[in-house]
C-alpha cells in the first residue's frame, strides 16, 4: 500500500512539474489514442451489432460516467435558459453520430478520419455565414485548400465514391454546425452544463433508432460495448482538459496522431492500408485546419491588445 501511495504521489508531483504546454499536448495525444481505439471498437462490434444499437451503447455507458458529477451538483449544472438550444444541439449531434459510427462500419478507419479533419474546415465556413465574423482572405484560403485535400480523397469522376466516405463528411458538417452552436451557448452557458445535456440528449435522441434495429447480444458483447464508452469518455476528457491546459494551437498539431494510430489499427486487425492520396489529402485538410487556427489566434491577439 505504502509502495502504491508513494507511485502514486510521484506520478501526481511529475505531472503538476510539467508546464501547461506539455500537459495539454499529453492529454491531446491521449485523447487521439483513446478516439483511435474507440473507432477500431466500433468497427470491430459492428460485425455483430448495427451501429445504431452502438452508438446507443456508446452514449449510455457516457451517461454513466457523468452521473457522479450530476448528483455531486445536486443537478444545480442543469440549470439553463436555452434548453431549446441544447435539444436542437442534440438532434444534430446524433445525426453526426449514426452516420459517423455507420461509416465507420463500412470504410476503411484512416481514410475516416482523414475525412473528420475537415469539420474545422466547415466550422470557419459557418463562423462567417452565422457568426457574422469577419472575412479574411488567409481563411478563404484555408478553406479551399481544406476542401482540395479532400476532393485528393475523394477523387470524384476518378475513382467511385463510397457511402462511407459521403456519411463522414456529412458528419463532419453537421459537427461543425453543433459547434457553432456551442460557441453561441458558451456566451452565457458554462462548459459543464454543456457537457451535461449533450449526455442527456444524445442518450435520449439514441434510443428509438436503436430500438428500431435493435438485436440481442451476449456479456462479451456488453463488455466491448462498456469499453466503447469508456475510451471515448477518456478522449472527451482528454481533449477537454487539454483545451483548459494551454491555446489549442498548441496542441492542435498532435491531433493528426489520429489518423496514424486509426491506420495502424486498420492494418493490424482489418488489414486495411491507406493509399497515398488518404495520406496526402488528409495532411493537406489537416494543415489548412491548423492555419485557420493559428491565423485567427494571431487576429484576436492584436485585436485584445
Amino acid at each position: 500500500m505504502k509502495s502504491q501511495n508513494y507511485i502514486t504521489q510521484a506520478a501526481s508531483t511529475f505531472w503538476k512539474n510539467q508546464t501547461p504546454v506539455m500537459r495539454g499536448i499529453a492529454l491531446m495525444c491521449l485523447s487521439t489514442l483513446a478516439f483511435a481505439i474507440m473507432h477500431g471498437l466500433v468497427r470491430f462490434v459492428s460485425e455483430v451489432l448495427h451501429p445504431f444499437q452502438i452508438a446507443f451503447f456508446r452514449n449510455i455507458f457516457g451517461l454513466a460516467f457523468l452521473l457522479p458529477l450530476l448528483l455531486r451538483s445536486k443537478f444545480a449544472i442543469l440549470r439553463t435558459n436555452q434548453i431549446g438550444l441544447h435539444a436542437l444541439r442534440g438532434v444534430i449531434n446524433i445525426a453526426a453520430m449514426l452516420m459517423f459510427f455507420t461509416a465507420l462500419s463500412i470504410t476503411p478507419l484512416a481514410k475516416i478520419t482523414a475525412l473528420s479533419f475537415t469539420a474545422p474546415i466547415f466550422m470557419a465556413v459557418l463562423a462567417v455565414l452565422v457568426l457574422g465574423e469577419r472575412f479574411r482572405i488567409y481563411r478563404w484560403g484555408a478553406i479551399l485548400s481544406g476542401f482540395l485535400g479532400m476532393l485528393i480523397i475523394l477523387r470524384p469522376g476518378l475513382i467511385s465514391i463510397d457511402t462511407g466516405a459521403l456519411l463522414t463528411t456529412a458528419s463532419a458538417a453537421l459537427w461543425a454546425v453543433a459547434m457553432i452552436i456551442i460557441k453561441i451557448q458558451s456566451r452565457t452557458e458554462s462548459s459543464v452544463t454543456i457537457v451535461a445535456y449533450m449526455g442527456i440528449f444524445l442518450g435520449l435522441f439514441s434510443l428509438l433508432p436503436a430500438i428500431w434495429v435493435w438485436q440481442p447480444f451476449g456479456i462479451q458483447t456488453l463488455g466491448w460495448l462498456a469499453l466503447i464508452g469508456l475510451s471515448g469518455t477518456i478522449a472527451q476528457m482528454a481533449i477537454s482538459q487539454s483545451l483548459k491546459e494551454t491555446d489549442p494551437t498548441a496542441t492542435m498539431p498532435f491531433d493528426f496522431l489520429k489518423l496514424i494510430w486509426t491506420a495502424m489499427i486498420g492494418a493490424w486487425f482489418f488489414a486495411e492500408i491507406p493509399d497515398i492520396f488518404t495520406w496526402i489529402g488528409a495532411t493537406v485538410i489537416f494543415l489548412s485546419g491548423f492555419f485557420i487556427a493559428l491565423r485567427e489566434r494571431r487576429a484576436s491577439s492584436s485585436v485584445s491588445q
